[in-house]
């Protein structure tokens, strides 16, 4: 079985797979706006007036400037629920450095972002089951789809 038939097979259709020959074609898709992106709808805008988004058991409230987790608000800074909420959706997409950079902090540095990334893994590691921070290398940061509902 092939790599990308391993991997289709481990989403099981939960997210879309993207194959690309190398880096340069990766940073040039990230970088491409290509329309909106493919909802999964275990992650989900409830209501975008709201502003409300789910990942599992993990409720963002924008509008409330609140995050949960079942039911338990985690206090997180705004810099870290700006960050959180970005990576939230949709899943398995890559935020490249620059761009979480320019929304997250306003256009800090680099070093801004992997410092408020730190405090982000570092809030969300004792969640269990809860969402992970992971680096794609030399592009930017990325979550994984949450549990599915069957798999409790």
């Amino acid at each position: 079985m092939s790599m990308r038939e391993r991997v289709l097979s481990q989403l099981d259709g939960s997210a879309p797979v993207l194959s690309c020959s190398d880096l340069t074609e990766l940073r040039e898709l990230l970088s491409t706006p290509t329309g909106p992106a493919p909802v999964n709808p275990a992650v989900r805008p409830l209501t975008e007036a709201r502003g409300l988004v789910e990942w599992g058991e993990l409720v963002v409230d924008r509008a409330g400037h609140l995050v949960t987790w079942r039911g338990e608000v985690l206090p997180l800074t705004p810099t870290e629920r700006e960050l959180l909420t970005l990576l939230l959706g949709p899943p398995l997409v890559v935020w490249s450095y620059e761009r979480l950079c320019a929304s997250a902090l306003g256009g800090a540095d680099t070093a801004a972002l992997q410092s408020a990334v730190k405090r982000l893994r570092r809030r969300l590691r004792g969640l269990p089951g809860g969402p992970q921070v992971h680096t794609v290398r030399g592009i930017g940061y990325r979550l994984d789809p949450p549990p599915r509902l069957n798999d409790h």
